[in-house]
């Protein structure tokens, strides 16, 4: 299988879905927009996977990519590619199903618990999902759940942090790909964000004490891919 994915900012990459790909022998290609709208391998790819960034959906002002990003989006959902985004990726598939993105009305970052259910088109996840799970979250932006989707999974904070859209097109607000590296790399370069502060803003300190969480979190992003492998 081949799987495009798209980078927004050098330290928010693949992190363990690289590893998984690598060990099912699938091929990757990628656009890095920061650097380079260059989407050769998309076209022939049966998988798009859209990662995070700080950017917000609603600046294209201040990044011109993103239209064509978010049109390609929508061409590879009308193409019946498998589509998977994650944060930033969730919020630019909303914007491709025409859904609106928009400032929440507080942010979330650390670790905190989310509550999945699995009605309608989300009820295969229950084999891949929890019930019930800690994750990682870095975001200040929510999305309306786009028509047509079946939202799964809320947190105290925000009441839509996944859905899925057909069989094969899934937004994650959450994190559950990365490693030690990617999220101290988040932590480094988003401090600000954090020193800002909020009542489900944890402090760097705190979310170094449950990095015990991502080897949990890694299985079920894996049977998540496996999962989206097999349709």
């Amino acid at each position: 299988m081949h799987i495009h994915y798209f980078q927004h900012v050098p330290f928010e990459g693949l992190s363990c879905i690289a590893d998984w790909a690598a060990r099912q022998g699938h091929s990757l290609t990628h656009t890095h927009w920061y650097e380079s709208t260059d989407t050769t391998g998309l076209e022939d790819a049966d998988w798009l996977i859209i990662m995070g960034g700080p950017m917000a959906v609603y600046e294209q002002d201040h990044h011109p990519w993103m239209s064509t990003e978010i049109a390609l989006i929508r061409e590879a959902i009308q193409q019946k590619k498998k589509v998977l985004g994650i944060c930033l990726g969730s919020q630019l598939i909303a914007a491709a199903l025409d859904a609106n993105v928009y400032p929440h009305t507080q942010k979330e970052i650390g670790w905190f618990p989310l509550d999945a259910s699995f009605q309608e088109q989300a009820a295969p996840l229950q084999t891949v999902f929890p019930s019930h799970f800690s994750t990682f979250h870095f975001h200040g932006d929510t999305f309306d759940v786009p028509a047509g989707a079946t939202r799964f999974a809320a947190s105290a904070a925000c009441s839509h942090q996944a859905f899925i859209y057909g069989d094969r097109v899934i937004g994650l607000q959450f994190h559950m790909e990365l490693t030690p590296e990617s999220l101290q790399g988040m932590l480094t370069h988003c401090a600000s964000d954090i020193m800002a502060g909020g009542n489900f803003v944890q402090s760097e300190e705190k979310i170094h004490q449950h990095l015990n969480l991502l080897t949990q979190n890694n299985e079920t992003m894996h049977r998540l891919l496996d999962y989206m492998a097999a349709l």
